[in-house]
């Protein structure tokens, strides 16, 4: 789908808390997208991130890739999905301001996408994104599981949650798995989460992008093993995979995440990528 110039630009203040961040991770996609040398072709997040009046600049440092690498790994493991179940429905809980589906939509002409996220979200994507009749927007919180009702689940069903959990408390996040695993068999489930670490020193507000920004709370993390153990914890999960992160741009970051990603030392204190399949 061909991205067209906006004709004037919405008001990216209508925002606020969690949803913000949203604002964050767009615009730091975008600005991948722009490299001569960009690691994902996202014509939509640049056109998205330049339809809204904001001031990104309270965000701090967005030159950077981090965002993209996951970005990619979302849609590496929908595309692996869609490719055995062209039909399915993809549910993206929380999607924010994430341009997930015009960059998989040619992967088939027969999947549907369900988009689950706040009013104020909805209405930005209602205003600033292209209408398809392949795409639902579902203007709830994802933890109102009535969305569920309105995934035709008998072609397969991909549920992405991409920076959604560790805004969660830890019984919402495993009750909304847990409900996603008795309503879907057969299906996946992808989410992303940060290390305990990193998710405490966000709560405690010492580590900020800038000065004039902080991050909400993160009060939800696992580590490998406790995402591994959701097997035997929540019924109706079939198999649980730790996914590796694409490559990205240059060797060091490559080196880096190979690392990290593969020697059991680091699992405490590593990013979890999550897929699960439900039985």
């Amino acid at each position: 789908m061909t991205p067209t110039a906006p004709t004037s630009k919405a008001d990216g203040t209508v925002l606020t808390g969690v949803s913000e961040t949203a604002l964050m991770t767009l615009q730091v996609r975008a600005n991948e997208a722009r490299r001569p040398d960009s690691i994902i072709d996202d014509p939509m997040a640049i056109q998205l991130a330049d339809s809204i009046e904001f001031d990104f600049a309270k965000f701090g440092f967005t030159r950077r890739q981090d965002m993209a690498v996951r970005a990619l790994a979302f849609d590496r493991q929908a595309r692996r999905y869609l490719a055995d179940h062209p039909k399915a429905t993809v549910v993206a809980l929380a999607e924010g301001l994430q341009t997930s589906f015009y960059r998989l939509e040619s992967v088939s002409d027969q999947f549907r996408w369900l988009t689950v996220d706040l009013p104020p979200m909805i209405d930005l994507r209602r205003k600033l994104l292209p209408a398809s009749d392949r795409v639902q927007l579902c203007a709830q919180s994802a933890l109102d599981f009535s969305w569920m009702d309105r995934v035709d689940s008998d072609d397969g069903v991909f549920i992405t949650a991409e920076g959604l959990l560790m805004y969660l408390q830890p019984e919402e996040s495993l009750g909304l798995i847990a409900e996603c695993a008795k309503r879907f068999p057969g299906g996946r489930m992808m989410f992303d989460l940060p290390p305990a670490w990193f998710a405490k020193w966000i709560s405690r507000g010492m580590l900020r992008p800038s000065l004039r920004y902080r991050v909400p709370p993160m009060p939800f993390s696992l580590t490998p093993s406790e995402a591994a153990n959701l097997v035997n914890d929540i019924p109706g999960i079939r198999a649980v995979h730790d996914v590796a992160l694409p490559p990205g741009r240059g060797k060091v970051f490559n080196a880096l995440t190979w690392t990290v990603q593969r020697v059991t030392l680091f699992d405490n204190v590593r990013p979890v990528l999550t897929l699960l399949e439900f039985g």
